[in-house]
């Protein structure tokens, strides 16, 4: 039922954004019973006009694909540098648009829908940071994970049963019973493949040696099975072998998405989904209460859609009788905050833009990861890609179909490796990737190199817990269908003047370096293609690492915090100097949290809900 069909266009609260935490918000809100309408500016990823959809959205192995689907694509092409020399030294730079294409996804359920399911937990120093700045016991990190238990549901995950059995191990992990499912990958995959049982037995035993301690590296991997998010390892800021746990129900995507329509269909009096709608403004009164929102109606109007429509779209209204709630991310929710008046004031004045609230942190302290990759070509083609083109005639297809078994199970990581670029850490910040694929950075036409290379390893280098926070949303019109300039001041034009964002990539190349050396004289890697073994030198490394790094969780736009610090939402969410307004979104982190932000989204959606919950029994 969508809002259209319903009575009114009046509701308890309206929802903008369908991601991780949109779409939590939106279906807690609504299961006690409330009223919600939920906008979302792109349609259902299962119900969009394009033949591979279904297969993209669904199969693990094709989240890049995906990301590149014409459906459902948004394409934002952002700014590392503001000096136009050193941007351009980066192969990724697209010219005639400016800058390096960042993939968004207009859908239901936001960047669920088209990222690689992974889901590692935040470390508990995140939390317990937010409980410091705010000065609220709520944002420690012992009661952070009852969100994650509440949401996550872990009892589908094949363990190894037979290890428990016979070293009698009583595993932390009971198997949560909330609403996101997450299975492991088949730990059979590599079975049948010598050269990736050779890359992975070769690797792990030299990730053991380089970490020290391997015999307790050995323990913490059977006891944990390798799971990031054991609480016994996330207390102790562990580090080690691990894989990835991924958001699959019956080893094929769910999310966000997934838990709109099961909410919707169980409540439809209640939670309304109103797909196409692009919000264009909060509407408020004369005493800044939020009011509810304006939006066009109409598929594709968002600029930033891979076919954008030259239609108008239809104007429309609609309306919250207790809140409006923001959830459109690092990107959209700066930029609907500015254009509904809230923001740095002559930054808004200068698009002829009326001020209602002069919050100069909206859109600042932009902050991501900085990823990098060193690319291998091995000798030989894997074995598990033999034939693969990925699409729906491979075997490895009919292989996932028929058992939802093999590599198309995967989102395509042999191996992973936890890791502190320097021992005086207090938490690791290194999160190294092996990834049988060719993988160098996002680029218009990316996810071909993986479908027409089956003879590649890429190790990526995720870089955690960055210091940079210069980067910066502003409005590029006052047009609300145009997308908003982003530039993050990268390593020299940032905020980290000490080198240690850099110093800690360059760390994780050479580590990775060392677990494929022995590939090297096994003779299962003929050549490193990127850096290249004639980048050698600490000096030479950091100049790749400058010109080739990238990210994809960007966040921390409308950070947590008092607005004389920059801050523009308080510790439960409402937004300074308006009353009915709120943001729950990645922007709200005062510092990008964990490795993978979307599980710190998921958990704030969830806090945010009870939160907005217990205020309205006030009311």
């Amino acid at each position: 039922m969508s809002a259209a069909d319903s009575p009114s266009n009046r509701y308890d609260y309206v929802v903008v954004g369908s991601g991780a935490g949109g779409g939590t918000v939106a279906a807690r809100l609504a299961e006690p019973g409330r009223t919600v309408l939920l906008l979302e500016a792109g349609g259902d990823p299962l119900s969009l006009s394009d033949t591979r959809l279904p297969e993209d959205y669904q199969v693990a192995a094709f989240h890049a694909f995906a990301s590149e689907n014409p459906a459902l694509r948004w394409d934002f092409f952002v700014r590392h540098y503001g000096n136009d020399e050193r941007q351009k030294k980066d192969g990724k730079f697209t010219a005639e648009r400016d800058g390096i294409l960042y993939p968004r996804a207009g859908a239901l359920g936001g960047c669920t829908s088209h990222n690689a399911m992974i889901l590692v937990y935040p470390h508990n120093q995140d939390w317990d940071d937010i409980a410091v700045l705010t000065r609220v016991p709520s944002w420690r990190a012992e009661n952070m994970r009852w969100y994650f238990e509440r949401l996550e549901d872990c009892r589908h995950r094949p363990p190894y049963r037979w290890l428990q059995k016979i070293l009698r191990l009583n595993p932390t992990r009971h198997g949560f019973s909330g609403w996101l499912t997450t299975e492991r990958r088949d730990p059979r995959l590599a079975l049948g493949d010598r050269d990736m049982m050779g890359m992975i037995k070769l690797s792990a035993l030299k990730a053991f040696k380089e970490l020290g301690d391997p015999l307790a590296q050995v323990g913490w991997s059977i006891k944990s099975q390798h799971d990031p998010n054991d609480w016994r390892l996330v207390q102790s800021n562990s580090f080690g072998v691990r894989y990835t746990p991924l958001t699959a129900r019956n080893q094929a995507r769910t999310g966000s998405s997934e838990r709109i329509l099961d909410v919707a269909k169980k409540y439809p009096r209640k939670l309304h989904v109103e797909p196409h709608a692009l919000v264009t403004r909060v509407l408020f009164d004369e005493d800044n209460r939020a009011l509810g929102v304006e939006y066009l109606k109409g598929e594709r109007l968002y600029r930033a859609h891979s076919n954008p429509s030259s239609e108008p779209g239809e104007t429309r209204q609609a309306f919250a009788s207790r809140e409006t709630i923001l959830c459109g991310g690092a990107f959209n929710t700066p930029q609907l905050l500015m254009l509904s008046g809230i923001g740095p004031g002559e930054d808004l004045q200068s698009h002829g833009i009326k001020v209602r609230v002069d919050l100069p942190g909206v859109g600042k302290n932009l902050q991501d990861r900085y990823e990098v990759s060193v690319v291998n070509r091995m000798t030989q083609d894997w074995n598990v890609l033999a034939e693969a083109k990925f699409d729906t005639s491979d075997p490895q297809y009919r292989e996932w179909a028929a058992d939802r078994r093999g590599v198309y199970a995967t989102a395509g990581a042999a191996l992973v490796v936890v890791k502190k670029s320097q021992p005086s850490r207090t938490v690791p910040d290194l999160f190294c990737l092996g990834l049988i694929g060719r993988f160098k950075g996002y680029f218009p036409g990316y996810s071909q190199l993986i479908s027409a290379h089956h003879n590649y390893l890429s190790w990526v280098v995720l870089k955690a817990h960055t210091r940079n926070n210069a980067g910066a949303v502003t409005l590029r019109s006052s047009d609300p269908r145009d997308t908003p300039e982003v530039n993050f001041r990268y390593f020299d034009e940032g905020s980290d003047t000490s080198g240690e964002d850099l110093h800690g990539v360059v760390e994780g190349i050479k580590f990775v370096r060392q677990m494929t050396r022995a590939l090297k004289s096994e003779k299962i890697i003929a050549e490193e293609e990127l850096p290249g073994s004639q980048v050698q030198s600490d000096a030479e490394l950091r100049d790749y690492v400058r010109n080739n790094a990238w990210g994809h969780h960007a966040s921390c736009t409308c950070a947590i915090g008092p607005k004389e610090r920059g801050g523009v939402v308080t510790s439960d969410f409402k937004v300074h100097g308006t009353r009915g307004l709120r943001v729950v979104d990645a922007s709200v982190f005062p510092r990008i949290p964990g490795f993978f932000i979307v599980s710190a989204v998921y958990m704030i959606g969830e806090k945010a809900a009870e939160v907005i919950l217990a205020d309205s029994l006030g009311q």
